[in-house]
């Protein structure tokens, strides 16, 4: 989709516009002459803004039915959610801006932020929880990160998406890139705000956490690596719930299914470089194709995984090799074994 732009100085247009973007809502400025200025880029189910107000405006929003991040650059929003206290947000401040279920009201005063909006299936998607799977679905328990330091994580990641991936074309057409974004932000809205979605594993979860639980996972992992998979579509694959299949990763390998995702994907693109020719491809291209869309990271990643830079390999290049991900399934299948407790099929 191509990025929206939004950039007038007439209070009515600017009302029009966010509410057909946002939510239905009313607006007052402090001025006769109102400037908005309004970025939109779209990549899946995440849209990312960047929004510029010149002036002082209040506003009254319905609820907006998705989550709702804010990352104030600068000036201040004066923020009140239905039943709760105003409070002020300046820059720096990340925060889940509104429950998707409840009106907010509040006033911008001369402010530049970024706002990202996604649906809440989405977090339902990264935590494993889908209607029937798991005693309730996942809720956001709070608007405010837990810690400095996760906040810290989260402004990052806004910051990632917005100006890395979404800046490239490319890489934002990419169907592994999109869904490998999407989840590396749910994840981290999870992470950096409360929500129920840390609750232990029950003891079905844990007795269903054994190896051919394992087995059913990485097959299904190495068959569709190349697909935009998450933790249900692998649990579903698995015959367990997301939970058990989270705790049998844990339990087993020390990782989780989508850590295992990606060294599938890792192993993936060290194939297509080890037999790419590299005057027809680049580093990059391999790399997004399988989901990295981030240059150095993956670089990291790669040289951790192989003792080498990305860029040797493919200079190195020496024709078809074997599949990937067998060696690495088998290894994690005997590991399973090894940890199987005594008596356990």
């Amino acid at each position: 989709m191509q990025p929206l732009t939004f950039d007038s100085h007439d209070l009515g247009q600017t009302e029009e516009f966010l509410s057909r973007a946002y939510a239905r809502m009313r607006i007052e400025a402090d001025v006769d002459s109102p400037r908005t200025k309004i970025s939109r880029q779209v990549m899946g189910a995440v849209s990312v803004d960047r929004v510029r107000l010149e002036f002082g405006m209040s506003y009254d929003v319905h609820p907006l039915g998705k989550v709702c991040l804010c990352l104030v650059e600068s000036g201040h929003i004066a923020q009140q959610v239905a039943g709760c206290e105003e409070e002020v947000l300046g820059p720096g401040d990340v925060v889940s801006l509104a429950p998707p279920d409840r009106p907010y009201s509040g006033e911008v005063r001369d402010s530049a932020y970024t706002i990202v909006m996604f649906g809440d299936a989405l977090l339902q998607e990264v935590a494993g929880a889908r209607p029937g799977r798991r005693p309730e679905p996942v809720r956001l328990l709070g608007h405010r990160p837990v810690s400095a330091a996760a906040g810290r994580h989260l402004q990052r990641t806004i910051a990632y998406l917005r100006d890395d991936v979404l800046a490239d074309p490319g890489l934002a057409g990419e169907p592994l890139v999109v869904s490998t974004a999407g989840q590396l932000l749910a994840a981290s809205v999870l992470t950096a705000l409360p929500s129920n979605a840390a609750a232990e594993a029950t003891g079905t979860d844990r007795r269903d956490a054994h190896p051919r639980t394992l087995r059913r996972a990485l097959d299904y992992i190495e068959e569709n690596a190349g697909t935009p998979i998450g933790v249900d579509d692998i649990a579903t694959a698995a015959r367990v719930t997301p939970r058990a299949l989270q705790y049998a990763f844990r339990r087993h390998l020390d990782t989780t299914p989508l850590g295992y995702l990606r060294q599938a994907r890792l192993a993936r693109a060290h194939a297509e470089l080890e037999a790419g020719d590299p005057a027809a491809t680049t580093v990059a291209v391999i790399a997004a194709r399988w989901g990295f869309f981030h240059p150095g990271r993956f670089a990291l990643a790669y040289k951790a995984a192989y003792g080498r830079p990305p860029g040797g390999t493919l200079r190195s290049s020496a024709g078809p090799v074997s599949l990937p991900g067998q060696q690495r399934k088998e290894t994690f299948a005997r590991r399973a074994d090894r940890a199987r407790p005594q008596g356990q099929e």
